[in-house]
């Protein structure tokens, strides 16, 4: 259920439970339908209100939660690898990008994007990327299913990001390893892209 449709029975329950306790505490003749059925409709819209609207919203609260810790478990799985390609971009003088950044920015990915496009990262940078790549590559690959939890969209891309790591980790030559790597970068960026 959407958050709005959601939202708009617990204003119709709650409406309609005021309306019908109002209408119960008016003066008027006493009849079973005034005397029995309002009460019961009363406590019917309390129950609805609580039990559709209040319960619904935590329980969305906590799917949007858990599927959010599943997609940073899936960011945080090749954080080393970003890490030691923004080793590789990194101005001499300049401190490299923390962690929880690495982890949860999805901007960051743009920007190494950028970066590989205008610069040819050093010899041992690359190889130090490649050693990486071939220790990620089995913890990657193992995440698939945590990546199906999400969607089938996601596990699509985290499967063609697990190609592209495979491919940086097999690369031979610099021109393959960067072609690999930018393979690698769009495919986190289009993962980022996606709604969790």
């Amino acid at each position: 259920m959407s958050s709005r449709l959601i939202i708009g029975l617990m204003g119709l329950f709650t409406v309609l439970g005021i309306g019908l306790w109002l209408y119960f505490l008016q003066p008027g003749p006493a009849s079973a339908f005034r005397g029995e059925l309002v009460p019961e409709l009363v406590v019917f819209c309390i129950e609805a209100f609580i039990l559709v609207g209040v319960l619904s919203l935590i329980q969305r609260s906590i799917e949007q939660r858990r599927r959010r810790q599943l997609w940073l478990s899936l960011r945080g799985s090749f954080r080393d690898l970003l890490s030691q390609l923004d080793i590789a971009f990194l101005d001499p003088d300049a401190e490299p990008t923390p962690s929880k950044e690495l982890e949860t920015d999805p901007q960051l990915v743009g920007y190494m994007i950028e970066q590989l496009s205008a610069k040819h990262p050093a010899l041992d940078n690359l190889l130090a990327i490649k050693r990486e790549a071939e220790e990620t590559l089995s913890l990657t690959r193992d995440l698939v299913a945590v990546a199906a939890q999400l969607s089938a969209t996601h596990m699509n891309w985290w499967i063609a990001i697990v190609d592209s790591i495979r491919q940086v980790s097999i690369s031979r030559s610099r021109a393959h390893l960067e072609k690999s790597l930018r393979d690698m970068l769009v495919n986190i960026q289009e993962f980022d892209r996606l709604d969790f």
